[in-house]
């Protein structure tokens, strides 16, 4: 079929930040080969969309919010760096208003068939509703909407880690279904791309037939394009944490579960990030004469982190509660083999073909588990390459931007000739 034109609502997206701007960004952006888009960002995206080479109403078209969106921001950071599911339910309110903005300036020619598919790439959270994808449906327009991701429950035994994170709110989060607009949403999208196997299971069963599984996360080849040899240096097994220092992603447990290997000189870990648990940590360290054992770089600039990580031997990444892990598929790009919990987003992600999983349990559960995959790690340093060259291999069969453009084009064209079962994107 013939390029389809695409309108793209990415409130959020922008090249110069991290973590769900850069999602929406990066998807946007690459969607560009298959189709023919034009992106609706917020203002705040306006400035890095230009310094990214697009032009201002030839490739995207910035809305103003700010009125709306500005003063709740102020409000969200008030509850500090943690608090995920109260900033969202506070983001609900300018994430509407958007979406109106959006039907305000783009109705008429949705409506006059300008486009051929509109598609709301974020918010990728599956609590919010869309007024726009009620109103393409009155005019017979196909929306697609997603990957969608998040909520993921707390595991059994970690309610100490969800209270410190701010997570209050996260008890009642499923109240959101009976938000009004959410199941007609869901009825007016014609495809809904789940970014994870617990977001599909969310989706009631009677719109299965156009929900579609695919990861949110990609690589962006250009950022990532080192290569580890993991395995292959002599010395102490080198191994790697990247993340917000805070209890659910892990970073105690992982050193809890190293100090053996560290004490013995056979393991040395790069600790890359910031956040509350930081001086705990280094407190810890000391505390067990590791200094000489455990690096803390802090936190370091996106474009930093593929240098320190080609360096290791191992992503560990022991995080309890992680929607995408956009983290383990930059490992698996640089040819590093990761190790995580077996549970959400980097549970979907690793096989045993190219990482380590851990059950997840009890903290002293996955403390024990993960202190025995470090220690078979350590006694089998060839795996290490073979595994690093196959995870390498699975991000550019799957996983590059350019490659989830090249599967949702496959979306557009079911959407667009509205026969057959749903493809099926992601084995």
């Amino acid at each position: 079929m013939n390029k389809p034109r695409v309108l793209v609502m990415a409130e959020a997206a922008n090249p110069e930040f991290v973590s769900v701007p850069l999602v929406g960004w990066s998807l946007a952006n690459a969607l560009r080969a298959v189709a023919d888009v034009h992106i609706v960002t917020q203002i705040r995206n306006h400035d890095a969309f230009v310094r990214a080479g697009l032009k201002e109403g030839v490739d995207f078209t910035s809305l103003d919010t700010e009125n709306v969106a500005a003063p709740l921001w102020r409000v969200a950071k008030l509850f500090g760096p943690g608090a995920w599911t109260v900033k969202q339910a506070l983001s609900s309110i300018p994430d509407a208003y958007f979406e109106r903005k959006v039907w305000e300036r783009f109705g008429a020619e949705i409506t006059t068939g300008d486009w051929d598919i509109v598609h709301r790439v974020t918010p990728l959270s599956p609590t919010k509703p869309s007024y726009v994808a009620r109103q393409c449906a009155k005019v017979s327009v196909p929306f697609v909407i997603g990957p969608l991701n998040g909520g993921v429950p707390w595991p059994v035994g970690f309610d100490q880690e969800r209270r410190r994170e701010g997570e209050w709110l996260s008890y009642v989060r499923s109240a959101y279904k009976l938000l009004p607009g959410r199941t007609a949403t869901l009825k007016a999208a014609s495809a809904i791309l789940a970014g994870s196997r617990f977001t599909m299971s969310e989706i009631p069963q009677a719109y299965a037939d156009k929900t579609i599984y695919l990861p949110e996360n990609g690589i962006d080849t250009e950022r990532f394009h080192l290569r580890a040899m993991p395995g292959a240096q002599k010395g102490p097994l080198q191994g790697c944490f990247v993340g917000r220092m805070v209890p659910y992603k892990g970073p105690d447990m992982l050193i809890e579960a190293a100090a053996p290997l560290l004490k013995a000189g056979q393991l040395r870990l790069t600790m890359i990030g910031d956040g509350p648990l930081l001086p705990e940590l280094k407190q810890t360290v000391a505390d067990r004469g590791l200094s000489e054992a455990v690096k803390f770089c802090g936190w370091l600039e996106h474009q930093q982190v593929q240098g320190v990580m080609a360096a290791c031997d191992l992503l560990t990444f022991p995080s309890i509660r992680e929607f995408g892990g956009g983290v383990v598929l930059e490992a698996m790009a640089l040819g590093l083999p990761p190790l995580v919990v077996d549970y959400a987003g980097p549970g979907e992600l690793v096989k045993p073909e190219w990482g380590y999983t851990v059950p997840i349990g009890t903290r002293a559960e996955i403390i024990r588990d993960l202190s025995d995959a470090l220690e078979h790690c350590v006694k089998n340093p060839e795996e290490l390459l073979h595994k690093g060259a196959a995870a390498q291999a699975r991000v550019e069969e799957a996983f590059t931007w350019a490659r989830k453009a090249e599967q949702i084009a496959k979306v557009y064209d079911w959407v667009r000739e509205a026969s057959g079962p749903a493809p099926r994107l992601m084995r």
